[in-house]
């Protein structure tokens, strides 16, 4: 395998925002890099996603990694390069176990300053595990960059990432015996918040935690009793935080439509959350 020399990575295109969902370029953008569950349609991939703005680099934040993040990015017009962390929900396959594909490709394209990865502790756990199976292939690789892990209290209000730009609050949401956290997204620059959590059954903690945000990005993955949201369950959610969008993720295969119908019966401004789409943090 060959690196790419530090400070030589090929170019790609600009971050585009669909002019449809904004007609401010300034405005920070969310690019759905996945929004399938476990299992989903051909064309979706495990829910992940990024954060990013218009500066030159970009400020972009990675969420999660259950599949190949630079792959996703690229397909955003994003390059892997000026990721400045990667945080990570919780501890599930479809959410962590790309981490060492992850840790590859930024060596492969570069990297040399250490890479922050954020969680709770169960979830840093994992992706811990998931890196250290692959030690008799990476143990010899030079200049791999460190991995500067940032452990986060599993609790409302507890801050995932701190460096400005952008400013991420977690708190805990219910997925059964599998600890999670949702996550609120600012950024200094901009008046305007995202709200995310992926796997969850409706909960009072991802209403607070959204509460009047801009939009809310939320699964749809399952039933009434399976630690999951059914797309009525997030729209619920959704209007009792009074935000002003509705995204639904984490979705399962199959015809959505009827989920759909009725998930905008209880908050009109529900859409399924587009397959490497970027939207704005504007509504």
């Amino acid at each position: 395998m060959q690196r790419v020399e530090s400070g030589r990575v090929q170019s790609q295109r600009p971050l585009s925002i669909n002019p449809q969902l904004s007609t401010r370029t300034a405005m920070p953008a969310f690019p759905l890099l996945g929004t399938g569950a476990a299992i989903s349609d051909p064309h979706r991939t495990t829910t992940m996603l990024a954060v990013s703005d218009d500066a030159s680099p970009p400020n972009t934040l990675v969420v999660d990694c259950g599949g190949d993040v630079l792959q996703r990015l690229q397909a955003c017009g994003l390059s892997i390069a000026p990721v400045d962390g990667l945080l990570v929900t919780h501890a599930h396959m479809d959410h962590v176990s790309g981490f060492p594909l992850f840790m590859e490709k930024i060596w492969l394209d570069g990297r040399e300053r250490p890479i922050p990865v954020c969680g709770i502790e169960p979830a840093l756990a994992q992706a811990r595990r998931t890196w250290d199976a692959f030690t008799p292939v990476h143990e010899g690789w030079e200049g791999l960059p460190p991995i500067d892990w940032r452990e986060v209290e599993h609790e409302r209000g507890a801050r995932m990432w701190t460096p400005a730009p952008w400013t991420v609050t977690a708190a805990p949401v219910d997925h059964g015996d599998t600890p999670n956290v949702g996550l609120r997204f600012e950024h200094a620059d901009a008046d305007h918040v995202l709200a995310y959590s992926c796997d969850t059954a409706p909960t009072s903690s991802v209403v607070r935690l959204a509460q009047d945000a801009d939009v809310l990005v939320h699964e749809a993955n399952g039933g009434e009793t399976d630690n999951h949201s059914t797309a009525a369950g997030a729209a619920e959610v959704a209007a009792e935080a009074d935000v002003d969008r509705l995204l639904l993720v984490h979705l399962p295969p199959g015809d959505k439509s009827e989920r759909l119908r009725e998930a905008r019966s209880i908050f009109p401004h529900t859409d399924l959350g587009g397959e490497l789409g970027t939207y704005s943090f504007a509504a």
